[in-house]
């Protein structure tokens, strides 16, 4: 799904923050003028070798591009490390450099995460309803904060539709 409205969301991608994996907080306001790739995780899942493109994808788009992953076990339990695990899992099969959230709960409800509740609710992002539909969501935020796509998990990072997004988001 792709927004390509110019809607300012009612609050700020850039209010929002996260705590990584190993404690520390990160604002995204430190995210500005950089794109944003957020994808819920599972280090159990068909999908989970879109670890090694997600980490491609990254390692090619540095200067423009940010990637946060959000592990979560809220479909059929593949994601039942801790913090901790799931870590050691991400470098050691994947050489994982971007940043790792604690594991989080993605889908709607009392639980849900505060970036996964602006990224699923128009309400908050302008546009968009789409929750999670399985591991490996793809959310893309442009440079502005806007939320601009929603791509399936089946939708490989590096397929052309998610670069030309990226490159459209980033400029």
């Amino acid at each position: 799904m792709e927004h390509d409205k110019n809607i300012v969301p009612t609050i700020s991608f850039y209010n929002l923050s996260a705590t990584l994996n190993h404690g520390q907080q990160l604002a995204f306001e430190t995210f500005r003028n950089k794109a944003v790739l957020i994808v819920n995780t599972a280090s159990d899942c068909g999908y989970t070798n879109q670890y090694t493109e997600l980490q491609k994808l990254y390692e090619e788009n540095k200067q423009t591009l940010i990637v946060l992953a959000f592990p979560s076990n809220d479909f059929k339990n593949q994601e039942r490390g801790n913090d901790e695990d799931i870590a050691k899992f991400c470098q050691r099969n994947f050489g994982i450099s971007f940043p790792i959230a604690k594991k989080a709960v993605v889908v709607k409800g009392q639980e849900q995460h505060k970036v996964f509740e602006w990224l699923s609710y128009k309400e908050l992002n302008g546009w968009n309803e789409q929750e999670p539909s399985w591991n490996f969501a793809k959310y893309l935020i442009n440079k502005k904060g806007q939320l601009t796509h929603y791509f399936d998990p089946a939708v490989s990072p590096l397929s052309q539709d998610v670069i030309r997004a990226i490159k459209n988001g980033s400029h």
